[in-house]
């Protein structure tokens, strides 16, 4: 089975730098056929450009067709955006080389974007502001986002509903209940689970990845971050989003192929189809 993909990931970053090409054979080993590596800064939005650049994988016109992935590397995409501990440093300069660098064809959308009223490293005004200015981005390069919640959702779905029909994405790491997913789907949204689902105290979370329509669910590591419970305490990769799916196709009552199927044509449809 090779049908599974890791949403979010940022194996861009220095602690990679070590054993890189050793986390991807791991990743191709485990199932995962395409990572998306997301920026959350002006760097690290180019990191990730260098490195889908750098594993262009070249695949036969009929193997795509049949979705022949087996020994093939994962194949790897990427997002520029600005993270919301970050905002205050999205000027006008910023927001123009975004928005040259999405026109990569290696870049499938803007973010992570978004509020963290969690940690409030950037004043909630300013977050705002720049959540509203990479929107309006998306909205003029017709990109999907990746959107950062933290304890902010009852600011990001007014944000999101007044551009109802105009922006659409996916909701990274949900944390929300059934309600808040109920909400997020109403705006054209995709609901991202990770590691946490995993997790034994994750009640509400495993809630929300058995009720969550098949059309509407993606599978994401967060790594560095989020390490699945098996892994717990340890550096996250792309190979465990496979942890991930498996308890996802636990919860509900199906098989992790059928996981891999369903998260691949969702991951497809939002991000690489026009």
């Amino acid at each position: 089975m090779n049908m599974l993909i890791d949403s979010h990931a940022h194996i861009q970053l220095d602690r990679f730098d070590a054993d890189r090409e050793a986390v991807l054979e791991r990743a191709q080993e485990a199932g995962v056929h395409a990572i998306l590596v997301i920026g959350f800064d002006l760097e690290t939005s180019r990191r990730a450009i260098a490195l889908a650049e750098k594993h262009e994988r070249q695949i036969s016109a009929t193997n795509k067709k049949n979705k022949r992935w087996e020994n093939l590397p994962p194949q790897i995409y990427a997002t520029v955006g600005m993270h919301p501990h970050d905002a205050k440093d999205l000027d006008d300069e910023t927001i123009c080389i975004f928005r040259d660098l999405a026109a990569h064809p290696k870049v499938l959308a803007l973010g992570e974007m978004g509020l963290d009223y969690y940690r409030n490293l950037s004043p909630r005004p300013i977050q705002k502001e720049a959540f509203e200015r990479q929107l309006d981005l998306a909205e003029e390069l017709a990109l999907p986002i990746v959107i950062h919640n933290r304890e902010a959702y009852h600011d990001i779905l007014p944000i999101l509903r007044a551009r109802r029909g105009k922006v659409r994405g996916v909701m990274h790491c949900f944390s929300g209940d059934v309600e808040i997913m109920h909400q997020s789907l109403a705006l054209g949204f995709y609901i991202g689970i990770g590691g946490p689902v995993t997790y034994r105290k994750s009640a509400a979370l495993q809630e929300v990845a058995r009720k969550v329509p098949a059309d509407a669910l993606v599978v994401e590591t967060d790594c560095p971050w989020l390490t699945p419970q098996f892994q717990r305490g340890r550096r996250n990769e792309p190979a465990y989003v496979r942890a991930t799916a498996e308890k996802i196709a636990e919860l509900r009552g199906i098989s992790l192929e059928k996981i891999g199927e369903m998260t691949t044509r969702n991951f497809e449809e939002l991000f690489i189809t026009p």
